[in-house]
């Protein structure tokens, strides 16, 4: 083992074991399962949120991808694992930690991405499709993508690129160009943000955490996230100054949620820059309130102006 590696000792990491249908639970992530909100978007800008047969096969959309993404996280887990017990958060991980036996932790993967790619036939070919190019480009990701700088927030955008893909041919409607530009110019950003904070974070521990970092430069990732950054807001306002977004929604209000996307996208910074202890910065999100909160207002505002100011 390199020197400079020093791994865990399992009975330390093991020292508080979780019951082992909690850890199974932790396993799964499902605070994760929020990114597959990414599923339903088309569902909101189609117009057809309170129609009931779309509304339920976009709710089935989204739980088909909360179980083929839990396989995705237990598969990364299994591919990682001597990473994450030299990690000083991840090795908490179920797997990592021994809490969650590794051929157990196999079989359950297998089982979810077999289950998810089948509701997901029976609910739609072509979603069986985007759904299986997901898990594809996912696997890819584990194996050989996330080593790659660069390729690697692609590929992670891409995913996202394919969950709205998805989510649009589980309703059948047209995913808008805007919608698809503007989901990938967020996901690079988010993604380039993580990798900068883990670069902060782990500092000569980095290539032992993640090998990609070792071939990542802080200046570089800044430039990309803040152009990133920039593109979402310039894509956004041209989506909502569009003459498709006029004639489609029949007002002109959409612009008024443009500041609750660059208000979003500057506490993200702020997360990223200031919170470096931890784990992710987009679960930090999840836990901070003034972001929750102008979420919560941004989509307020999206259905009020979409449905009824007109």
């Amino acid at each position: 083992m390199p020197a400079g590696q020093n791994v865990i000792p399992q009975e330390e990491v093991a020292e508080k074991r979780r019951p082992r249908a909690l850890a199974l639970l932790v396993a799964l992530r499902p605070q994760q399962w929020v990114k597959n909100l990414f599923v339903g978007a088309p569902l909101l800008f189609a117009k057809s949120l309170f129609a009931p047969g779309e509304a339920r096969r976009a709710a089935a959309a989204v739980g088909i991808f909360c179980l083929i993404a839990s396989a995705v996280y237990l598969w990364n887990d299994l591919v990682d694992l001597e990473k994450d017990r030299v990690h000083p958060r991840k090795r908490r991980r179920p797997i990592a930690a021994g809490e969650l036996p590794v051929p157990m932790a196999r079989v359950l993967a297998a089982s979810l991405a077999s289950f998810g790619l089948a509701f997901a036939w029976v609910l739609a070919g072509s979603f069986a499709l985007a759904a299986g190019g997901y898990l594809m480009l996912n696997v890819a990701y584990s194996l050989r993508l996330k080593r790659v700088p660069y390729l690697d927030v692609l590929a992670i955008a891409s995913g996202f690129l394919l969950r709205v893909v998805a989510g649009a041919l589980a309703i059948e409607v047209h995913a808008s160009p805007y919608l698809l530009l503007c989901t990938a110019l967020l996901a690079c950003f988010v993604g380039f943000g993580k990798r900068a904070h883990e670069l902060a974070s782990a500092g000569e521990r980095g290539a032992a955490q993640r090998s990609v970092l070792a071939l990542y430069r802080p200046g570089h990732l800044r430039v990309a996230l803040y152009l990133t950054g920039a593109a979402t807001v310039v894509a956004y306002v041209a989506y909502t100054l569009s003459e498709h977004t006029r004639t489609f929604f029949h007002t002109t209000k959409m612009v008024w949620t443009v500041p609750a996307i660059i208000f979003g996208m500057g506490r993200f910074l702020v997360l990223v820059s200031q919170r470096p202890r931890a784990e992710s910065p987009t679960e930090e999100l999840l836990r901070d309130p003034l972001f929750m909160a102008n979420l919560g207002l941004w989509v307020a505002a999206v259905i009020g102006i979409i449905y009824f100011a007109h």
